[in-house]
């Protein structure tokens, strides 16, 4: 309770010279009232928005006459895989190459790298970690215990 005690009495103190200081020190002169029917200034910026952007989203679809065109020529006549033989299936995939894709491939399969030997990997010695020592500490008190937290 000392606490609590030195809080009122100094509180107190403090209260009271409050009290007196302001019973003598002289007061403050009150600021003038301002003028209430001064004009309200209004800024108005120069710059403009742009306008705004409206989507309309009920018109149907526009697909672009080129890729309707290119979609009409590269139909394929229905016959099922099944129907067509394996040559034939593989002399219409060459057939569709273009000849960047026929010079890839041939540059792919003329060029593969022979795989590298492995690693052979490295086992690092075990290091033997030092003695541990152990030594009596004193124990610690009120606010100095400086390792842990509270």
């Amino acid at each position: 309770m000392p606490l609590a005690r030195y809080f009122i009495y100094v509180g107190g103190v403090l209260l009271a010279l409050l009290f007196i200081s302001d019973a003598f020190l002289p007061k403050l002169p009150v600021a003038e009232s301002v003028n209430a029917d001064l004009p309200v200034i209004r800024i108005h910026s120069d710059r403009k928005w742009p306008e705004r952007v409206v989507f309309d989203t009920s018109l149907p679809t526009i697909v672009p006459a080129q890729l309707a065109k290119a979609q009409s020529s590269n139909q394929v006549p229905a016959t099922t895989v099944a129907d067509i033989p394996p040559k034939a299936r593989v002399r219409e995939a060459f057939a569709q190459l273009r000849s960047s894709d026929v010079a890839q491939a041939q540059a792919s399969d003329a060029k593969k790298p022979e795989p590298k030997p492995p690693h052979k990997r490295k086992i690092a010695k075990r290091h033997v970690a030092p003695p541990v020592m152990l030594v009596a500490q004193q124990p610690r008190f009120g606010f100095f215990n400086w390792n842990n937290t509270w």
